[in-house]
């Protein structure tokens, strides 16, 4: 253990009860971050979904504090796994499906490599959603103290799965194997007399979808609610570039048969519930609880048939925003229950979880450090955010700013008959996305203020943007000012892996 480190986290943990009123605890807290797998927000019970069962995670919305905008700057498993660990966007670390593998350089500076280097008992399980720049897949277990990851999208069956095969007698189904794999992880960790941080990523809910029947029996014979946007003819007023997506063109199945669709995805979420139980019992048994922060978010949304889309990748609310829970033990129970508006992002969990363990972060992430919010809900750390398409269709792809209550979207395309689009939503007033405001000259001025704050992102991006990963042409691509006719084609990379 590298006690140097440890006993400074003790102190930036003494800062603590100025903000909060807690009192100091005797050792640096734990962690234990929960990632489930294309998870819209609207997905959980104590999101207002009555039809979902989560009491698990309904009651740590309880214990702790649920964030209602949180956004994954980009709404795709591999980019936004590696945003989550290294804190950067996507353009800054280069990881994405037809962009490349994820260079050593970032992980090493990852949070869970930082934490390991602070004298954390580090663990991981499930879906990692990448691989090492050059080497193979079995690189990543060295990075971690205890290992159960696995290449690729992994399986549902617990017996195809190495890292948790052992589980599969008595949990065949794989969310339930790894909340009984975390239970042993933490009877390891507090043998081992270090604080510990373990990320467990479930594959859950994530296609084909294929839950336990445990839980899907508990949705036989149910229909559900559409949503107000539900279904294609509240598409209408969206742009030509986002009806040539993959999410417009292919899974069709929540159009020809949302209750089949929204059962078993559900049911994947209520496994993911359960384990969540599992791992909070595991947390008590072991006398861990009192000083065990716990974090639960997706790595993207899900658009389960919103405006006939299904799918993620697309910037629209239900496939760009997840859910944010967060529950830190150590605060006084008046915070327990609370809700913030702020704008969030999967960006700040590295951020954080640094400033949980009280790690210092390494300088110029993008994102914000989260904890302040569990003890002042209603305060904000930033004003505006990005959000990024660099995949898929060239027509599809897009950049957006979300400010609190609004959301401007850029579709640069203009070949194949499109025309460059803005969009321009009221999301305090049309959380659903059914009017697009751009030329409504009563909205003028927010749309000025938008394209302001997305004309300053794209100047980062311009000055940021890694090389080596066919992300140079995004500058001019994405330069809302420059024609159409003056932008060149986007660079043909070779797809090796997919979503």
């Amino acid at each position: 253990m590298k006690t140097s480190l440890i006993a400074s986290t003790l102190v930036a943990l003494s800062l603590l009860p100025r903000l909060s009123g807690a009192a100091t605890p005797s050792a640096p807290p734990n962690i234990v971050f929960l990632f489930s797998d294309d998870q819209t927000a609207r997905a959980v019970g104590c999101y207002g979904n009555t039809e979902i069962i989560t009491p698990h995670l309904d009651q740590l919305a309880r214990d702790g504090v649920r964030f209602t905008q949180h956004y994954n700057t980009t709404s795709i498993c591999m980019a936004s796994r590696a945003s989550v660990l290294t804190g950067l966007y996507e353009y800054r670390h280069g990881c994405n499906f037809e962009h490349g593998d994820l260079e050593r350089r970032f992980l090493a500076k990852s949070y869970p490599m930082l934490l390991r280097e602070a004298g954390y008992f580090t663990g991981f399980a499930g879906k990692i959603g990448f691989d090492l720049q050059g080497e193979p897949f079995d690189a990543l277990a060295a990075f971690f103290d205890r290992w159960a990851g696995g290449p690729g999208q992994t399986f549902y069956e617990t017996a195809k799965n190495p890292g948790i095969a052992r589980y599969a007698a008595q949990y065949p189904h794989c969310s339930r194997a790894y909340g009984a794999w975390t239970a042993d992880f933490l009877k390891e960790a507090k043998q081992s007399g270090r604080p510990f941080s373990v990320s467990i990523s479930f594959k859950a809910p994530h296609l084909p979808f294929t839950p336990d029947p445990i839980d899907l029996k508990r949705y036989a014979g149910k229909t559900f609610a559409r949503p107000p946007n539900y279904g294609v003819a509240h598409a209408s007023h969206l742009s030509a570039q986002s009806q040539s997506s993959r999410a417009a063109t292919g899974y069709r199945e929540w159009i020809n048969d949302y209750d089949t669709s929204t059962a078993l995805y559900y049911a994947l979420i209520t496994g993911v519930d359960a384990a969540v139980g599992m791992i909070r019992e595991a947390l008590e048994r072991e006398g861990l609880a009192g000083n065990t922060v716990i974090i639960f978010t997706s790595d993207n949304g899900y658009s389960m048939g919103a405006h006939g889309f299904g799918d993620k990748v697309l910037p629209y609310e239900e496939a760009s925003k997840s859910p944010l829970i967060i529950f830190d033990p150590r605060l006084p129970k008046i915070h327990a229950g609370t809700v913030s508006s702020a704008l969030t992002a999967n960006v700040d969990m590295a951020a954080t979880m640094l400033a949980i363990a009280g790690v210092p972060a390494p300088t110029g992430l993008d994102g914000r450090n989260l904890l302040p919010l569990l003890a002042a809900p209603h305060e904000r750390v930033r004003d505006a955010l990005p959000l990024f398409n660099f995949w898929g269709a060239k027509s599809a792809q897009s950049m957006a700013i979300v400010v609190p209550g609004w959301k401007y979207i850029h579709w640069y395309y203009g070949g194949d008959g499109m025309k460059p689009t803005d969009e321009l939503f009221d999301l305090a007033n049309d959380p659903y996305e059914l009017k697009n405001l751009a030329s409504d000259s009563r909205h003028a001025a927010t749309l000025t203020t938008l394209r302001r704050h997305y004309d300053a992102e794209l100047a980062a991006l311009t000055s940021r943007v890694i090389a080596g990963h066919s992300y140079e042409s995004y500058p001019l691509l994405f330069n809302r000012t420059v024609p159409w006719s003056d932008k060149p084609v986007a660079p043909a990379v070779k797809n090796r892996k997919r979503p």
